[in-house]
């Protein structure tokens, strides 16, 4: 019988309740430290965006950071900070959260501010103009002035899939970008900011009690208005190889990123797992298939790394979504040779399975970093926000060490023997750098 994982089991409590206006809360409170978390998450993201506005989800997330009818702009930045408080958003392709880490004394103040931003923000021209200047240059820092910029996480998409929603850039083109008007922003806010459509957790040294009093204060007048219908974002997996290259500029070296469609990470979760445990077999360490195969012995690559998700968290994404293998290579690297080794190698654990005591190796590994990622209250409110909106189950933080745990030898080799050419898209960069 194969060697399993001894994986310790978390216990945070969990409390939630849903407000008249429709604004679902969690509450998982822990005394030890005087700290808490707070994070708002909106079910809206970089799928959610319309043709012709890419960008648009992270240019609004920018622009909720611009003030309110109440606070004038960097006002929330002044107040968080002065309190002793750091403070960020981000979007990803199924949600866009609003978080801040604060002394438990400063509980209020962090939750009239996001009461405050959810009521409204500050769309003026003046505002919209500055932010979108603010994202374009951006993008030149992480895309366009950056080698490998937007790798692979821009590039593979288009190849892999079909429909605007899934196959677009993320991060906007800059025609998009300016062609965006207060308009437009007033009807994103509409549309997607409505109390209907978020979560709020709060986790850290509160009192359940008085925390949902507080909650009651600052969020029960905050208008009601209904979450939009989700459409489906669906595709049709592929059934035949797809590879594209292009030149990157900047580039020193070769690489390539390939992906797989993967089950239904929410509504066929036990399919799932098992691809999360394999991305970690196959990359995590030195000892790791790919990595003792292709860096170690061939020499074919100077590194490698697989996850799930095109952002790469495995327990944030909704369907349709890849198990992603993204390598650099030596200079003159041979991507077809390298490519041909991943297969091989994709084979032989499907046929012969791991070798002893590989897989309860990872599956520590694994728990180990899910324990640290959700040890601090901010990451621990942070998942458990994306668990109640993708899955109304904040609690299974608690669970997802153990179930990665259980997760057999015969479910990883069923996984990889999935994992054929036909189904694989593959983007290949091309250095136009190297001097």
């Amino acid at each position: 019988m194969a060697e399993r994982p001894d994986i310790p089991a978390t216990h945070y409590p969990v409390e939630r309740f849903t407000l008249d206006n429709g604004l679902r809360v969690v509450l998982t409170p822990d005394r030890s430290a005087p700290v808490i978390g707070v994070a708002v998450v909106y079910d809206v993201g970089i799928r959610s965006e319309p043709e012709g506005r890419t960008g648009f989800a992270h240019l609004f997330e920018h622009l909720m950071f611009q003030g309110s009818q109440n606070l004038e702009k960097l006002a929330h930045f002044r107040h968080v900070q002065g309190a002793g408080g750091t403070f960020n958003g981000s979007t990803h392709l199924d949600y866009t959260d609003y978080f801040e880490t604060l002394p438990s004394n400063a509980l209020e103040r962090a939750l009239f501010l996001e009461a405050d931003r959810m009521r409204g923000p500050r769309l003026t021209e003046e505002n919209l103009r500055n932010q979108v200047d603010v994202v374009k240059e951006e993008i030149r820092v992480n895309v366009l002035n950056r080698p490998y910029g937007g790798f692979p996480w821009l590039k593979l998409p288009p190849v892999m899939f079909d429909t605007f929603a899934n196959a677009h850039d993320g991060y906007g083109s800059f025609v998009d970008l300016e062609s965006a008007t207060v308009d437009d922003a007033a009807d994103f806010f509409h549309r997607y900011y409505a109390c209907g459509n978020a979560v709020l957790a709060v986790s850290g040294d509160i009192d359940t009690a008085e925390t949902a009093r507080l909650i009651e204060r600052h969020f029960g007048d905050v208008p009601a208005r209904p979450a939009p219908e989700r459409p489906s974002f669906a595709e049709p997996p592929l059934t035949q190889e797809r590879r594209e290259q292009y030149t990157d500029a900047l580039a020193p070296l070769p690489a390539v990123a390939s992906g797989w469609r993967v089950p239904d990470p929410i509504n066929d979760f036990a399919a799932y797992l098992p691809y999360v445990v394999l991305a970690e077999v196959l990359t995590d360490g030195d000892a790791s298939r790919l990595v003792e195969r292709l860096v170690q012995r061939d020499r074919t690559v100077t590194g490698i790394g697989g996850y799930l998700g095109f952002m790469g968290d495995p327990f944030d994404v909704r369907d349709p979504t890849a198990l992603l293998l993204q390598a650099h290579l030596p200079p003159g690297g041979d991507v077809g040779k390298v490519l041909r080794s991943v297969d091989e190698e994709l084979e032989r654990l499907a046929a012969d399975g791991l070798g002893a005591g590989e897989l309860a190796r990872t599956q520590a590994r694994m728990a180990t970093h899910l324990l640290r990622d959700t040890d601090a209250v901010l990451g621990r409110a942070l998942q458990m926000a994306v668990l109640e909106q993708q899955r109304g189950n904040p609690g299974l933080l608690n669970e997802l060490p153990h179930l990665i745990g259980e997760v057999t030898e015969e479910q990883v080799r069923a996984a990889a023997a999935t994992l054929r050419p036909q189904g694989r898209a593959s983007i290949e960069v091309v250095p136009g750098g190297a001097k």
